[in-house]
């Protein structure tokens, strides 16, 4: 990587007009002591004033002409940098959702991060508006986290024997360090990575891509690295809250899962999920209704994205 860090953008939009200015107007400062090479906003079909709006901030906006999903978009920006040749010309590419704002100097930090060997992805520490820090760190999934966090809880799982997928103690958002995933709203892949692991898999629509990348990156040897000096805000948690999306989120952890492990692991992952979102659902949760209707019904189950 060269003295002065060369990174482009790729920022993934659907009717995205409300947050999308913001996004884009951070990215000078996210930069700073950077060279921003290229900013390009992939669209997945949106309706809104998305297009027109990263039009005038000077973006480069690749039409993917539907609601493809996010893994589909960060492979047709990807593929746009690498047509343009910007992509021979940087050191790494910044992933964004278009609900996040670069703090200072945020992805200069993580383009420095990969600096060290063997580092493929920076991940930044993720604050809500307020200033919370989001839990934005994962361990890779188990069906004894699946277990502990169906039975207590993510977060009591975490505080009793680190059983649970989410990492959720504030001194661990405090230090750098390595993680075996994150989420994927905010993150800077190095242009090596970028070439070894290929696409993201668009078979995930949204949700668990993320997650598959960065396992997939760490089979292939490279690390994800968390960086809490870089700090990018983020408003997110559309999926809390929406019953469709929170099924689609619930049934794609369970695929990814029973794609890398074998049979009687994924039948033991399952069958935890499965008891976890029936527990909610009985506690009166829409969101796990619908995830539960999803994980029991496959027809039930999202195949494609909304227009």
């Amino acid at each position: 990587m060269s003295e002065t860090p060369r990174i482009a953008v790729v920022v993934v939009t659907y009717n995205s007009a409300r947050v999308l200015a913001d996004c884009l107007q951070s990215l000078a400062a996210g930069a700073r002591g950077a060279d921003l090479v290229q900013v390009i906003v992939a669209d997945n079909a949106s309706r809104d004033e998305s297009v027109p709006l990263a039009e005038r901030a000077g973006a480069t906006v690749v039409p993917l002409g539907r609601n493809a999903g996010y893994a589909a978009a960060i492979n047709a920006g990807i593929a746009a940098l690498d047509r343009e040749g910007h992509l021979g010309r940087v050191d790494a590419v910044a992933i964004l959702n278009p609900d996040c704002r670069t703090r200072e100097g945020a992805l200069t930090r993580l383009a420095a991060a990969l600096h060290a060997p063997g580092r493929g992805i920076a991940v930044p520490r993720l604050i809500s508006p307020d200033g919370h820090t989001h839990p934005s760190l994962r361990r890779a999934p188990t069906v004894r986290g699946a277990l502990a966090e169906a039975v207590i809880g993510g977060r009591l799982a975490d505080r009793v024997g680190r059983l649970g997928e989410v990492i959720t103690d504030p001194r661990r958002y405090r230090t750098p360090g390595t993680a075996a995933w994150a989420t994927g709203a905010a993150l800077l892949v190095s242009v090596a990575a970028v070439r070894d692991l290929g696409p993201w898999d668009e078979s995930f629509l949204l949700y668990s891509e993320e997650t598959e990348f960065a396992l997939r990156a760490a089979d292939r040897g490279w690390t994800l690295w968390y960086e809490p000096e870089a700090v990018v805000e983020h408003i997110g948690g559309e999926a809390n809250v929406n019953p469709v999306l929170a099924a689609l989120l619930t049934t794609n952890r369970v695929r990814l899962f029973r794609r890398r492990r074998g049979p009687v692991s994924s039948l033991a992952f399952y069958l935890a999920v499965v008891l976890g979102e029936a527990l909610r659902a009985l506690a009166g949760r829409r969101t796990a209704r619908a995830s539960l209707v999803a994980l029991l019904r496959p027809s039930r189950r999202m195949r494609v994205l909304p227009r």
